[in-house]
């Protein structure tokens, strides 16, 4: 169980980035969901010890984190945002390379868990190429390995399907959802799609602020009979927004599909079976007419 309690960050700049943040996150994949800007790298950055906060506290079992960093590290997988190698080092050498940092120093075990995560994340057959030559789908399945490497209690991803083709994201997430039962997997990310197929649990954090979170199910479940949609012409979007609680707008064939939140049918509007994204979005819609 990862346990974070009263978390706050102000940068250098005056910048808030978290504001008192509590999660309790056990056993299994949990979804971290925010827009660009939310807080959530710096959240996960400072739960992977490579910054310390301005405020809180964070322990995962027996291991207070902001005070035994090393110890956390020793059971940590992480793929950040972006992330560097070696471009011209194949993925053999650098995984290799990574295990004997790892502690994995006996050629023996380091040859089989080296091929072992080769073949889990299917990057065997590419084993020898250089990695400056993989795809972005490739380099994230690397990314995997080389935080799998160790077999770590405590997995953080962020933001690891943005700019994936759908074929390659849907292997990237068949890949986490394989690694995520046994271990506490947090997967930090804006693209709500993620979340919903992954994620017995989630939260979302917005202004760097917790603000809300619970079982997708749940959740969605408190959006019942509350959303509703329109087709209108994109000149008349304006008029909307100043009308209704417009949570969210997308193109389709020619109009614009416009959801709104409301207690009653408004007229004119049909009902619409509300998801994850509805939920998102009606949260992003309050904190902004809160500001």
């Amino acid at each position: 169980m990862l346990e974070i309690s009263g978390l706050s960050h102000t940068y250098a700049n005056g910048t808030v980035a978290l504001s008192q943040v509590d999660l309790s996150i056990p056993r299994g994949m949990f979804g971290l969901l925010g827009p660009n800007g939310a807080g959530k790298s710096t959240l996960m950055r400072t739960v992977a010890t490579l910054q310390t906060p301005t405020a809180g506290s964070i322990r995962f079992g027996d291991i207070d984190v902001l005070a035994e960093p090393e110890t956390l590290r020793r059971t940590l997988g992480y793929l950040p945002q972006d992330f560097g190698v070696y471009p011209r080092v194949s993925a053999y050498a650098m995984l290799d390379q990574m295990a004997v940092l790892k502690g994995i120093t006996g050629k023996g075990e380091r040859k089989a868990v080296v091929e072992t995560l080769l073949n889990q994340t299917n990057l065997w057959a590419v084993r020898d190429k250089a990695i400056a030559g993989f795809s972005g789908g490739m380099r994230q399945r690397f990314g995997i390995a080389q935080a799998l490497i160790g077999s770590p209690e405590l997995i953080i991803v962020d933001e690891p399907t943005a700019g994936l083709d759908p074929e390659e994201r849907n292997r990237f997430l068949n890949l986490l959802a394989a690694i995520g039962d046994n271990v506490v997997v947090i997967l930090s990310t804006h693209i709500v799609d993620d979340v919903a197929d992954l994620c017995p649990l989630m939260a979302v954090l917005a202004g760097g602020k917790l603000q809300l979170q619970g079982k997708p199910s749940d959740l969605i479940a408190s959006t019942r009979g509350r959303v509703w949609k329109k087709a209108i012409a994109h000149a008349e979007l304006a008029e909307h927004q100043q009308r209704f609680d417009v949570i969210s707008t997308r193109l389709f064939a020619g109009k614009t599909i416009i959801h709104v939140l409301s207690d009653s049918p408004p007229a004119g509007f049909e009902p619409v079976e509300g998801g994850l994204e509805d939920v998102y979005f009606a949260t992003l819609s309050t904190l902004r007419r809160a500001a």
